[in-house]
């Protein structure tokens, strides 16, 4: 599986940008997929995910405005980010994986197979 992302820049607080992730390589119909950040100095952290039946969860810090989604058909995963704050300012990575895992919680970074490499989203005040 191979994973890339794009769509991230340079926006003043308050603005928007859209973030693609093409994957290929898929061996089944089942994968979670996953947008994580890491801002500088800080660990990976998980943003968004949506599972294999279409269920989402968001972290509390972008809940209500960012939006993650999905087609399937073109294997491409979205995270459309919405009145962007400075403590947004990061490198987001896309991931993947067959894994079952659990519903209604962020996930950890090692709960995934696959990576994509980081778009810079920047956000300035």
């Amino acid at each position: 599986v191979q994973l890339q992302a794009c769509g991230g820049g340079l926006v003043l607080s308050g603005g928007s940008l859209k973030l693609s992730c093409a994957a290929s390589g898929f061996t089944s119909d089942y994968y979670v997929m996953s947008w994580f950040r890491q801002a500088p100095g800080k660990g990976r952290e998980g943003v968004s995910y949506i599972n294999g039946d279409g269920r989402k969860y968001y972290a509390n810090s972008v809940k209500g405005r960012f939006t993650i989604s999905r087609d399937k058909d073109k294997n491409m995963l979205y995270l459309q980010m919405n009145n962007l704050k400075p403590e947004d300012t990061a490198v987001y990575f896309c991931a993947a994986t067959n894994g079952r895992l659990p519903v209604g919680v962020l996930h950890e970074d090692n709960e995934y197979t696959y990576w994509g490499q980081g778009t810079q989203v920047t956000v300035s005040s």
